[in-house]
């Protein structure tokens, strides 16, 4: 089995279940975390409907601060999940600056190699 992300008909990402799951419980603790919304609907009949506006906001916000992060635990916690989100964001075409430095780079490895996966 497995869940679609879309934006309006087109498929943004098709993860396992149990993937997307996980998925979304860290969206809803990074919702709360960051203070909005993410633009990723509720899952419905396998379905979830992505607005692209939302979705920007909240992975700029995502980013920037695991970006700007000091604390390497708090870096640790987030990359993955981050990485996730920037690579969701590509798919939709939506542009964010990943920055430069090393923490840059190691987003930018580690969304190219979640992007296909994502896409599919």
């Amino acid at each position: 089995m497995s869940q679609y992300y879309n934006m309006g008909d087109e498929v943004l990402w098709n993860p396992a279940t149990g993937v997307s799951r996980l998925f979304l419980a860290q969206v809803a603790a990074f919702e709360r975390e960051l203070g909005i919304p993410s633009g990723i609907g509720h899952m419905e009949a396998d379905d979830s409907e992505v607005d692209p506006v939302g979705l920007a906001r909240f992975a700029e916000e995502l980013v920037g601060r695991y970006l700007r992060g000091s604390h390497p635990v708090a870096a640790a916690l987030s990359e993955g999940f981050t990485a996730v989100v920037a690579a969701l964001a590509a798919n939709a075409r939506i542009p964010l600056d990943l920055g430069e430095g090393d923490r840059a780079d190691r987003l930018r490895e580690l969304v190219h190699g979640v992007r296909p996966a994502v896409s599919g």
